[in-house]
């Protein structure tokens, strides 16, 4: 699933694409905006893990899940 995250005072927006489902996404927002955690991190499909402080998370948006893609299109 596409995710994409906003950061405070960066140029660019994250996007990654994560293997992790949109309610796991939406928990970690949830716990990063009430303080229970000081990071907000996720993991891609190659297993990279992106970490943002929490107190600069401007936006996080979570897009629909992807399909697996075949053929030509996959280059």
């Amino acid at each position: 699933m596409e995710v994409k995250i906003g950061v405070q005072n960066a140029p660019r927006e994250i996007v990654i694409e994560s293997s992790q489902t949109a309610d796991e996404v939406q928990s970690a927002v949830a716990k990063a905006l009430e303080g229970t955690e000081k990071l907000f991190s996720l993991s891609d499909e190659h297993g990279r893990r992106i970490i943002v402080p929490a107190d600069r998370l401007a936006y996080v948006e979570i897009g629909e899940p992807a399909a697996r893609k075949v053929g030509f299109g996959t280059l």
